[in-house]
């Protein structure tokens, strides 16, 4: 059995990024907290836990601390909260996600109603609506489009989730540009995100079966999977190796593997040589 692995599996640079800075900044002794999980991996939590960042629910007293802020960022008044608290803040925010929050703003200040196309309750579209002083438009889906709300807007700008599906994307842009008379569209979904949806368009029409490794609470994993079942059928989402199963495979020729953005090459290997060991 011939096992095909995704050029793109595994970590964007944005996660390398924002582990990078975690374990250096680890080093430096002084007490780090986070609000939240860096990235959405439980393997990468485990790690930047055991170097001693403690995850935290709020904020709390910050003098001779730093607030590691998370790869997904966050709302500007979390950050002024942090300072007034005392922490010093550590910014491992994904720079492509920066970009959004710039492109939000200024489109804001120059008069436009911001939507935002993503996941209501993600980190990401959160950190993104909090960096607007007015109320954003928020949506996940086509059907999802508050039709009547919308045509009242007379200037939107449209940003983009950097993880969402550009298909579906481009379906709820091609609706607001015909009710929203001035609409700015900003294609924000980040590059590593596009070469791997490239990649998982081709790869489960060229395998038996597919497997797509990360955590059930990522999103760019979930939107792998979501494009790899609408293509083959037998395309799984594991975590770990202990999700596989041996009849899966029976008959299979061809297997294509990936990983999401926030899977750690680790947690690949493993899985790959589980598959191995179970076809011998």
């Amino acid at each position: 059995m011939q096992i095909n692995v995704a050029q793109s599996a595994g970590f964007c640079f944005g996660v390398k990024r924002a582990l990078g800075i975690a374990l250096k900044t680890a080093r430096s002794g002084i007490a780090i907290e986070m609000l939240g999980d860096i990235v959405h991996n439980e393997d990468v939590v485990r790690e930047v836990t055991k170097v001693g960042i403690k995850k935290i629910k709020r904020l709390g007293e910050g003098t001779n601390k730093i607030l590691l802020i998370r790869a997904h960022g966050v709302p500007q008044k979390t950050l002024k909260e942090a300072r007034k608290r005392g922490y010093t803040i550590i910014d491992a925010t994904c720079p492509m996600v920066k970009e959004i929050h710039e492109i939000a703003k200024g489109a804001e200040q120059n008069g436009y109603k911001v939507i935002i196309i993503g996941d209501h309750k993600h980190d990401e579209v959160r950190g993104i609506i909090g960096q607007l002083k007015n109320k954003a438009v928020v949506i996940e889906d086509v059907k999802d489009i508050p039709l009547k709300k919308v045509k009242n807007i007379k200037k939107a700008a449209v940003v983009v989730q950097s993880t969402q599906n550009i298909e579906e994307v481009t379906k709820i842009a091609n609706v607001l540009k015909r009710a929203i008379g001035e609409l700015k569209f900003f294609n924000t979904i980040c590059q590593p995100t596009q070469t791997k949806q490239r990649e998982i368009k081709g790869m489960p029409l060229e395998n038996d079966v597919m497997i797509i490794i990360g955590s059930k609470t990522s999103a760019n994993t979930k939107r792998l999977y979501q494009i790899s079942k609408s293509l083959n059928k037998k395309s799984y989402w594991v975590k770990s190796k202990k999700d596989i199963r041996g009849e899966w495979f029976k008959g299979a020729h061809r297997v294509g593997i990936t990983a999401g953005a926030s899977t750690p090459d680790i947690a690949t290997k493993t899985i790959i040589e589980h598959i191995k060991k179970m076809n011998r």
